[in-house]
């Protein structure tokens, strides 16, 4: 789940008559390494199939909402700890809204359409939880269902949204909605495929 990190650290040193307070400079590098470790994970492997779909079916002058689904959302962790799950759009620059989730392009720029996250129904280790929201995973918590991507999502006291709680097992239920864009503006000639993915990947907080 990380990736390597090399930390480079250069030296400069200018020598001059007139000052040498100056020569030096010093770069900190710093951490946490932690003995617990989450594991997320997806219902039907994270797959959503719609079909074969007919392009007469969709609306030539407004979206075509073509499918909701739900999957479960499930994190298992060594643990209690506080964690947030951060999405990452693999198809990003081709949904109409920067904050939904692309489904890829037709013939390199036409954007086919979108879906959405909804983040509902939390339990943490048995109890009823609610859904927060961070735009850096670091601060400013709010409550939040809607997933948009590139949001941290976390889970917070029903009382309380402005602070992630520590969680060993999270359940929660996420529902995907997929929308193809109007067909006015699409190439529609040759079969299509719907190609959406996100990555939802663990923060550790």
């Amino acid at each position: 789940m990380k990736k390597p990190l090399i930390a480079l650290a250069t030296s400069l040193l200018i020598s001059s008559p007139a000052a040498f307070a100056a020569s030096t400079v010093d770069l900190t590098v710093r951490g946490l390494i932690i003995p617990s470790a989450c594991t997320p994970s997806l219902s039907s492997n994270g797959v959503i199939d719609h079909g074969k779909i007919s392009a007469k079916d969709l609306n030539t002058d407004n979206p075509t909402h073509i499918g909701t689904h739900n999957l479960t959302l499930a994190v298992s962790c060594d643990a209690a700890i506080p964690f947030a799950l951060h999405s990452i759009d693999n198809r990003a620059g081709s949904s109409i809204m920067s904050s939904d989730y692309g489904l890829g392009l037709i013939n390199g720029d036409q954007k086919l359409g979108w879906f959405s996250l909804t983040l509902s129904n939390p339990v943490a280790d048995g109890t009823a939880v609610q859904p927060i929201a961070s735009f850096n995973g670091q601060d400013n918590w709010y409550s939040e269902r809607v997933w948009n991507a590139g949001l941290y999502m976390s889970v917070a006291s029903m009382d309380d949204p402005t602070q992630p709680v520590p969680v060993q097992e999270l359940v929660a239920q996420l529902q995907v909605q997929t929308i193809i864009a109007r067909t006015d503006g699409l190439d529609l000639s040759n079969e299509v495929t719907l190609d959406g993915s996100a990555t939802l990947e663990v923060k550790y907080l």
